[in-house]
């Protein structure tokens, strides 16, 4: 069976390094998935995430002339992980309390700026505060 970029193939870890792991390929080739290719998260330390005689899948990223295999774990296991699909933007975030709801038909644009002005320079009195707390400083 010959190998094409992209495929996904089930391998055995044959050897670890610092920088990477060696599969041994069902087609009795060996190719190498780099320490970036192991896992979605930072990996420091190989060896917590892969042991020699491990059965994993791994997707090829490339074949050189030389012979070369270069392979992904993590590739090979984003094909299984689907990101759920948005929703539609609706035009404002729901979890948001805008705080002006409930009056918004009753009042005039101009107002409701007014409105928001109060509310956002209460707010920011109130992270002010705040921050001159943790800063330690005094008041006279």
């Amino acid at each position: 069976m010959a190998l094409e970029v992209g495929q996904i193939v089930e391998g055995k870890v044959s050897g670890i390094t610092g920088f990477g792991a060696f599969i041994d390929l069902p087609d009795g080739e060996t190719g190498l998935v780099h320490i970036s290719e192991v896992a979605r998260n930072y990996v420091k330390d190989i060896n917590e995430h892969l042991s020699v005689g491990q059965e994993v899948k791994v997707k090829v990223l490339s074949l050189d002339e030389k012979g070369k295999i270069s392979l992904s774990i993590k590739k090979a296991q984003e094909n299984n992980f689907r990101r759920p699909q948005a929703a539609p933007f609706s035009g404002k975030p729901a979890e948001i309390e805008w705080g002006f709801e409930n009056t918004q038909k009753d009042m005039s644009f101009e107002d409701m700026m007014a409105s928001f002005k109060q509310s956002s320079d209460a707010r920011m009195l109130d992270i002010k505060r705040n921050v001159e707390s943790k800063r330690g400083s005094r008041r006279k």
